[in-house]
């Protein structure tokens, strides 16, 4: 297959069009206020029965994130390897769109009378969406150049950030004046819920585009035998040659903590601003607005920065940036901060995650045909440090009763991946017009 086919890189692209909606209204903003509203008693307190457990929803909230994660970083390597050995890839990333698309439409029916199955609805969302990431990644090297990964990253993101907001919009047009599109102001619930269902039918809707166009099997492997024994010969494979990979691995340690404290943010950002800040919703959303919209010129922004001064200058800049601004939301009390501190937050985001991908994309050998395989390592460091950031922030808030405290730990996260990145070194695209062999 011919790399950098237009039609191709725009259909991967629209991937990111598509299922980043997960992201904006389930993950970071219409849900999580919801999900509040609906766990909170009469008499204000927050702490609900989940299989029998009481918790405080803001921790229920981080743990089902965790427990998704979980489940997906434990499925991830071995259905990777499976989708290389047999050239299915974008079989297994169908199979988790449509898992995560119909999750997200399902949570329609999320009453108080419905709070469990919800919950578990939202972390089968989350699996559907994280689990189609790894394979949607893993395209990347296969339909592009070397010279094109950091501009085609920071395109794919932007245009999740454009069309998740697109979408935002329409939602919050529907939940300010539900009389509009003929709702009874009194029924509060039916618009968030239209909401939910919505960002299932965009995702799954807009993906078509990508699946029509993305190719089958860009190697023509034919699989033979059984699939899932040579799944595990195909990632023992994989195994073995990334051991004699250094600089993937040191950049693997960076991502797996730096990556921790800004999922962690992401995730529990509305939390922190309803149970911390007292902030109405739609102060709340106004936040998020802004971080997606900066956050378009910060993908851009930092492959503009990489192409000067290499991507791994890039990612240390972004991080130091992190650190400020955990400092900075310790001591956050007005909305006025948080929404500078947004601000802030969107520049870094879009580029720091851009920049991950494409900087790891360029560590996998070029002559490498198991792409899902080596991103299944990527994945994994993903979704452990994700697990393990929302279960420190979750335990932190519930030991201290105050989130401002898990915030501030997750410095020290950073702080780690941080010097890892300085480990990283002597490749030509991490080190501009230079010529290396880490491969």
């Amino acid at each position: 297959m011919q790399k950098n086919d237009p039609t191709v890189t725009r259909a991967w692209c629209f991937y990111d069009w598509a299922n980043s909606v997960y992201s904006l209204v389930i993950t970071s903003t219409i849900f999580p206020i919801y999900f509040s509203a609906v766990a909170q008693k009469p008499d204000g307190t927050d702490v609900v029965n989940f299989l029998g457990f009481e918790l405080k929803s803001s921790v229920l909230f981080s743990y089902a994130i965790s427990a998704a994660f979980l489940i997906i970083a434990c499925l991830s390597p071995i259905l990777t390897a499976i989708a290389d050995y047999s050239g299915r890839k974008k079989l297994f990333l169908k199979l988790f769109c449509y898992l995560g698309s119909f999750s997200c439409a399902g949570l329609y029916f999320f009453t108080a009378n419905t709070f469990t199955i919800s919950v578990i609805l939202f972390i089968l969302a989350t699996i559907g969406f994280s689990g189609s990431i790894v394979f949607y990644n893993a395209y990347l090297p296969e339909i592009a150049t070397e010279d094109q990964y950091d501009r085609l990253s920071a395109k794919g993101f932007s245009m999740g950030y454009i069309g998740s907001v697109l979408l935002l919009v329409f939602n919050l047009a529907m939940i300010l004046k539900p009389e509009l599109f003929g709702i009874a102001a009194d029924n509060k619930s039916l618009p968030p819920r239209i909401a939910f269902l919505s960002t299932g039918i965009w995702w799954f809707g807009f993906a078509q585009y990508t699946f029509f166009h993305l190719p089958e099997n860009v190697y023509h492997r034919k699989a033979t035998g059984n699939w899932l024994f040579n799944g595990f010969k195909e990632l023992q494979k994989v195994w073995a040659q990334a051991q004699d990979l250094p600089m993937l691995k040191r950049f693997l340690l960076a991502y797996f903590f730096y990556n921790m404290g800004v999922q962690t943010v992401m995730y529990v950002a509305t939390i922190f601003g309803i149970e911390e800040l007292k902030l109405p919703d739609d102060a709340l959303i106004l936040t998020i607005l802004i971080i997606q919209l900066v956050a378009i010129a910060g993908a851009y922004g930092f492959a503009a920065i990489s192409k000067r001064y290499g991507n791994i200058r890039a990612l240390v800049i972004g991080v130091l940036i992190w650190i400020g601004i955990c400092i900075a939301a310790y001591f956050t009390e007005s909305a006025m901060q948080f929404y500078i501190l947004a601000a802030v937050v969107g520049t870094v985001m879009g580029g720091i995650q851009s920049m991950s991908r494409s900087t790891y994309s360029k560590l996998i050998p070029a002559t490498t045909i198991d792409h899902a395989s080596f991103f299944s390592f990527y994945d994994v460091t993903e979704k452990v440090s994700i697990v393990l950031g929302t279960m420190a922030y979750g335990l932190i808030a519930q030991l201290t009763g105050s989130m401002r405290y898990s915030i501030l730990a997750l410095i020290t996260f950073f702080a780690l991946g941080l010097v890892f990145l300085f480990m990283v070194k002597g490749k030509k695209t991490l080190e501009p017009k230079m010529e290396a062999a880490v491969r």
